[in-house]
């Protein structure tokens, strides 16, 4: 191995999901295994210095592929595409979690739905098999499993009506399941905390729940922020598999600490410890998930009995016949590199001969397709082990090519590079201050102060703090705050007279500086009815 080098291989498998490390070179920030040594010559000239981009070719031959020298002629054009290893880097794989992503809202209609207790399953599941089953179970784990009529209809639902939708998930946690294990081992949480993850997201690390819960482990905006996980316009951690993972096993032990009681936790997890408490207090102090049950809003009441239904059907999937996809390969590596310009999907794909689709499924927590480049906030790219090759053994060229491209064409990804060196703002709501003004005023979306700030409606109060990302300088029409007897009114009259069609709101807008509370408090008006021909004073004066 290279000296003062420590590498981070991430290794997605069937059965092997190895994680060693943080991948990053002291000096250049790039990452390299001596395997990949091997195939892969770098072209050098007799200074050893990096050759630049426009001087590489590919050279095939019947058994090698490798980068060498050749002098440009006017015809002669660079092309770094790997054609020797032209099948998809476990194509199977990615199709697969491609294909995927839509089941969340499937799973996530399905916890939100009442079970049923008198529906007729067509299944050969005895209920007294399931309650010698669900005894095993809750033997070997530290979840407290009893058998119930909910319980059984939700497992039953899942064996019959999600039938592909559990041989789906069984698929696709092969994918992340040791990346859950080895972090939950290490935090001392139950293993079969993993399966929360099903329930969570359908193991879709894009997925967005209706309220703004994102990622594998659906966290809300404020709850990811309090767990150190970076969010802002181009990047959201979580959905970053790794980080959002650490972050769930923190979150899982403090709200143990709390109850201590798995259970208790998952539906703290789920709905929060406040509503939680509520439920123990309305339940007389009972402290079982199922005594409080009744007492906890609806899509926590079918979360938990989701969670034990999983943990059956992933226990006992051979007795009733579910089977998970084969793919070829046992398994496949990834590693990391930390960027050292912004970069976009689009340019490394086209640089490295690397699917689009893979580099969103590796990278899942950059929102825009682009890496942003931050001093001293290195971002990471994640490829598959034989495409890193290519990309660390061509690192300075590729960022020279990207340099001169964004000077070229002036794209909109310099823009965006501007705006992720930008701090965010914590901005104080003022008197008169609605969400679409103040959206207005920095150039963002509504839809991205309520993201941002956790906003569930569009009501804010005076004095209340807000963290904006700006696309803009503030507009200079917002001006201080005048005295009233001063405020500045068209034509310098004093006075408005009501029309058809006019409200508070309507007539603050025609008014500079006046506010719909300035008119109640200037006119003695409580509501918000006006009748045509009313006239309305526009300052604190006597007439």
């Amino acid at each position: 191995m290279m000296n003062k080098i420590t590498y981070n291989c991430f290794c997605f498998g069937l059965a092997l999901f190895p994680i060693i490390g943080a991948a990053q070179q002291k000096d250049t920030g790039t990452t390299v295994q001596d395997s990949l040594q091997s195939n892969l010559i770098v072209a050098q000239d007799s200074t050893d210095s990096v050759v630049p981009l426009e001087q590489l070719k590919i050279v095939k031959s019947s058994n090698t592929e490798s980068l060498a020298l050749f002098k440009p002629t006017e015809s002669s054009t660079y092309n770094l595409q790997d054609n020797a290893l032209a099948a998809k880097f476990d194509s199977l794989w990615m199709k697969e979690l491609v294909d995927a992503a839509p089941l969340f809202n499937e799973m996530y209609q399905e916890v939100l739905t009442e079970p049923d207790t008198t529906a007729t399953f067509v299944l050969d599941l005895p209920t007294d098999t399931l309650r010698m089953r669900l005894a095993r179970m809750n033997e070997r784990t530290p979840f407290n499993i009893e058998y119930n009529s909910s319980l059984e209809s939700v497992i039953k639902s899942f064996l019959t009506r999600k039938r592909d939708l559990m041989e789906r998930m069984l698929t696709i946690s092969q994918f992340y399941f040791p990346l859950f294990e080895q972090e939950f081992d290490n935090k001392n949480i139950p293993l079969e905390m993993k399966y929360l993850s099903i329930v969570e997201s359908a193991l879709n690390p894009k997925a967005r729940s209706r309220v703004g819960a994102t990622g594998l482990w659906q966290f809300m905006y404020g709850t990811g922020k309090e767990m150190k996980l970076n969010i802002n316009s181009y990047v959201d951690e979580r959905s970053d598999p790794i980080k959002s993972t650490a972050a769930a096993a923190n979150y899982l032990n403090r709200l143990h600490r709390i109850y201590d009681d798995w259970d208790l936790a998952l539906a703290a997890y789920n709905s929060g410890p406040g509503n939680v408490n509520k439920a123990i207090r309305r339940s007389g102090g009972q402290r079982n998930y199922w005594n409080i049950r009744r007492n906890l809003p609806r899509e926590t009441a079918g979360y938990v009995p989701a969670f034990q239904a999983t943990m059956y059907i992933f226990e006992y999937a051979e007795e009733h016949g579910l089977r998970s996809k084969k793919v070829d390969r046992a398994y496949f590596e990834t590693d990391t590199v930390h960027v050292k310009s912004l970069i976009t999907f689009d340019q490394i794909s086209e640089l490295a001969a690397i699917d689009k689709e893979e580099l969103k499924i590796l990278n899942p927590h950059y929102k825009l397709d682009v890496i942003p480049f931050v001093e001293g906030k290195p971002n990471a790219l994640r490829l598959p082990v034989r495409e890193m090759g290519k990309f660390v053994a061509n690192e300075e060229a590729i960022y020279a090519h990207v340099k001169n491209e964004l000077k070229e064409k002036e794209s909109i990804v310099a823009e965006i590079q501007k705006q992720a060196e930008q701090n965010s703002i914590r901005y104080r709501v003022r008197d008169g201050d609605f969400l679409g003004k103040i959206a207005e005023r920095y150039g963002v979306r509504v839809s991205q102060l309520k993201q941002w700030n956790g906003l569930r409606s569009n009501n804010l109060r005076i004095g209340q703090r807000l963290t904006i990302y700006p696309r803009k300088k503030p507009t200079s029409s917002v001006k201080p705050r005048e005295t009233p007897t001063r405020t500045a009114v068209a034509n310098n009259s004093k006075i408005h007279e009501v029309r058809s069609g006019d409200s508070l709101w309507t007539i603050s807008r025609k008014y500079p500086g006046v506010t719909i509370e300035n008119l109640r408090k200037w006119n003695g008006i409580s509501g918000n009815n006006l009748k045509p021909g009313t006239k309305l004073k526009l300052c604190d004066c006597s007439s």
